[in-house]
């Protein structure tokens, strides 16, 4: 074999080999619960960082417009893996009991609910009770209005009148005073409320986790065709997400250059205030400190299975050995995420 023979056949073999190796990418396609945003980093960090490919996955990650709208998709077969409400995954599985591919969740990420009351310190709305009789708006599809029952019935409240409206419309009916309090995401409100003139220090919020109801908030989903198909590439999702997520909570700042890779108009410094918001109070809370992040508690799992079972009136009982599959978490090492509690 001559020399320039010898260049071509190795370049050949090289290029069959890296055509290959591009081929043994799975593929997985992976649906956010909402816009790109702050928290988006967590999956967008790994993504750019190149750990997924690194660990064989050819991964799209594309925003959504709700998690309802995520556990759909995923069911359908769009999607393979999603992020979601673990309460809309329960709510599915209920509402739709001979569907025959109900996703199920695989790892928690916010270990609490970001579910809050907010009100405007002028309301005099201080604590629950001061709720009795008022009037609250959120859209009818909110995940805090929906399991407002369990907030309601923890904290002894006996009425309220609602008012509802499309999500833009939210905060700029409690900044106009149509309304005296709302429901959403604590992260979310509280900016967009900011957005509308209002300063930090005049929003009360009264958050979910702080006031007896104990509900998960977002988790990672899987189908469970990806499931039984390729456990493997679904262990190696969360392997790589779990690195990412270490990096975006040791620097957020940093990691928010990922989102703004998705959608260049993106407010930086309001979107890096989101994603340290929904990390100080959902990822990194005392519960996911106590119960390890992207673990649940069999327990806390099994009753708020039965509170979102009677304050969202579904068709059948939840049953929650049915939603959630640990078997693919990461080793305990690599799950070691958490940022240093903050002095």
């Amino acid at each position: 074999m001559n020399k320039r023979h010898f260049i071509k056949t190795t370049a050949a073999l090289a290029a069959a080999a890296a055509f290959g190796s591009a081929h043994a990418q799975t593929p997985i396609k992976f649906q956010l619960d909402w816009r790109f945003e702050g928290p988006a980093a967590l999956f967008l960090q790994p993504a750019a960082k190149g750990y997924f490919k690194a660990a064989g996955l050819d991964v799209t990650i594309d925003s959504g417009n709700g998690s309802g709208g995520t556990v759909t998709r995923v069911a359908s077969g769009s999607y393979d893996l999603g992020f979601a409400d673990l309460a809309a995954l329960m709510e599915f599985h209920a509402n739709n009991p001979d569907a025959p591919n109900k996703p199920v969740a695989v790892m928690m990420v916010y270990n609490n609910t970001p579910a809050a009351v907010l009100a405007l310190k002028k309301s005099g709305i201080t604590k629950p009770a001061d709720l009795n009789g008022k009037k609250l708006g959120a859209p009818v599809f909110d995940a805090g209005r929906k399991a407002y029952p369990i907030f309601q019935k923890a904290n002894n409240i006996s009425s309220v009148n609602w008012t509802s409206m499309d999500p833009p419309l939210r905060e700029t009916m409690l900044v106009r005073g149509d309304i005296d309090a709302i429901t959403g995401f604590s992260f979310t409100s509280l900016l967009n409320l900011e957005a509308r003139g209002v300063k930090a220090e005049d929003v009360i919020i009264l958050p979910y986790a702080d006031y007896g109801v104990k509900l998960y908030g977002n988790v990672i989903i899987a189908s469970p065709k990806m499931i039984k198909e390729n456990p493997a590439a679904v262990k190696a999702f969360l392997t790589a997400f779990a690195k990412g997520a270490k990096e975006v909570m040791a620097n957020p700042a940093a990691s928010i250059e990922t989102v703004k890779a998705r959608d260049g108009i993106i407010n930086v410094p309001l979107e890096t205030r989101r994603l340290q918001l929904a990390i100080d109070s959902v990822v990194a809370s005392p519960d996911a400190r106590k119960e390890g992040f992207g673990q649940v508690n069999p327990g806390r799992l099994s009753l708020m299975a039965s509170q979102v079972s009677d304050a969202y009136a579904t068709k059948t009982r939840i049953d929650p050995t049915a939603i959630w599959n640990g078997s693919m978490l990461p080793t305990a090492a690599e799950l070691n995420v958490l940022p240093p509690v903050k002095k």
